[in-house]
């Protein structure tokens, strides 16, 4: 495929593309609500329809459906060993996203086991460069792990940033975020990433420069941090800030995470951007519990239990755009119907999620959003697909708590039977020997061996039928 094409040439070929594999559209009327994916018409098929934010700093008219770059498909290796980005699946995302209004794509160095820049690159470099807004970061904290200090990290970060503009192949950014801010040691370890090191001064010299347009930083922790990172702002000017921002964070943070209430109206008072991620809790927020589920699909029957959670973060006026990781074709047009408009949430639904929200919190979830942060696990355990297996059946209703549950065998079966077909039994969680690596590692400030624990202490039971 040449390297640029134009925009006729390009939906011919996303045309005759669609019809070979048999993809359709996922319908949605003028409303945003689905009417099938066999329609004909479409909210998110028509060039426009897309909402857009400006930013007040630069005007960028960005779509309010950011492309969160982090979980891109993957494809078993030719060679046999381990997997690869599916590049070709990578292309008719990013094409079909770029179709239908989506322009604004967020990467980072370790996204994809590393392989994320060079393939969100690739797929976005054979578009003309004014058509997308690319976000990456300085993610640092990988190299202050290992013990790089003072002149050592700094050129270290360097090298990672030019590296970036390679793999993404372009000679500017226009979005760039200090990355991971609030974790770890907290203020310790900003200093010794940013400022002792002389990083930030760079790359406040870069942006000096038109090679990054805006320079922001996402947050993950620490208060504290977020508060001093705040207080630079007549010094330093942020040009935006990323939070994770959705209807149970909004109130009910859990571990290091602060309320986003607050954190959201701190950005309002600055008249800083906010950029959002995970809207959807890892995935918790796409799927409930039955009971929860039923409440919003007899409010709205047409639209996806998911598209709540959007809606919420949207409905924020001071949000740039909101970041989703679509692996799957599938996902990407659910969140085209929901942002292509916005149909904004109202009173009564704002307080139908805080109802929800309070209600899921009463549940014994693990928090985790699957960044894979602490992984790998040297002992070879797979933490995040763990997680995701307990807290599915969670919703599902298949973690009885006695054997005098109702449908407790079909609950047994149910939990077994899918644990050993989504974790291979030597990467289970009977496999963690209590090595703490992880857990300084998680964002979420999950205690991950004791949850590791209790999870397999919760199978054993099962299993010997002593629940």
């Amino acid at each position: 495929m040449n390297k640029n094409i134009n925009r006729r040439d390009f939906l011919k070929r996303l045309g005759a593309g669609l019809s070979v594999t048999g993809l359709t559209l996922t319908g949605c009327n003028s409303a945003g609500n689905r009417t099938g994916g066999n329609s004909s018409s479409s909210a998110g098929s028509g060039e426009g329809e897309m909402t857009y934010r400006i930013n007040p700093g630069t005007g960028d008219k960005v779509s309010l459906l950011g492309y969160g770059c982090m979980r891109w498909p993957m494809k078993a290796n030719p060679d046999g060993e381990g997997e690869i980005v599916d590049q070709e699946a990578v292309n008719d995302l990013v094409d079909y996203a770029l179709a239908h209004g989506v322009n604004y794509f967020d990467t980072a160095p370790p996204y994809v086991r590393g392989l994320s820049e060079e393939a969100t690159g690739i797929a976005l470099s054979r578009h003309p460069r004014d058509s997308y807004y690319i976000a990456t970061k300085m993610s640092n904290h990988h190299l202050a792990r290992k013990g790089l200090k003072g002149k050592e990290l700094y050129d270290a970060s360097l090298e990672m940033y030019r590296n970036s503009l390679a793999k993404l192949k372009t000679d500017y950014l226009d979005y760039y975020l200090l990355h991971n801010l609030g974790g770890e040691t907290g203020m310790p370890f900003l200093m010794q990433r940013f400022f002792d090191s002389g990083v930030l001064d760079f790359l406040l010299k870069e942006r000096e420069a038109g090679r990054i347009r805006n320079l922001g930083f996402s947050y993950h922790g620490d208060v504290k941090v977020f508060d001093y990172m705040l207080s630079l702002h007549d010094k330093v000017h942020w040009d935006f800030v990323q939070i994770q921002l959705n209807y149970v964070d909004y109130r009910h943070a859990s571990g290091m995470n602060f309320n986003a209430e607050y954190l959201y109206d701190e950005l309002q008072k600055r008249n800083i951007p906010a950029v959002i991620m995970e809207p959807l809790l890892g995935g918790r927020l796409a799927s409930l519990t039955d009971h929860l589920n039923g409440r919003l699909k007899q409010h709205s029957p047409e639209e996806s239990i998911a598209s709540w959670a959007f809606r919420f973060s949207g409905t924020f006026p001071g949000v740039l755009t909101v970041l989703s990781g679509m692996t799957y074709m599938e996902h990407l047009q659910d969140n085209l119907c929901t942002y292509s408009p916005l149909r904004p949430l109202n009173d009564a639904e704002m307080a139908m999620l805080e109802d929800t929200a309070v209600e899921m919190i009463s549940y014994p979830s693990v928090p985790c959003t699957a960044c894979e942060y602490c992984m790998p696990c040297p002992y070879g355990i797979d933490i995040p697909r763990i997680f995701a297996h307990y807290n599915k059946c969670l919703n599902e209703g298949n973690v009885p708590a006695s054997s005098q549950s109702e449908n407790y065998r079909k609950a047994r079966r149910a939990f077994l039977v899918g644990y050993d077909r989504t974790v291979p039994r030597l990467r289970q969680a009977s496999h963690c020997i209590g090595c703490n690596q992880c857990a300084p590692h998680c964002p979420q400030s999950i205690h991950i061996p004791d949850e590791l624990h209790r999870i397999d202490r919760f199978v054993e039971n099962l299993k010997q039928e002593t629940i």
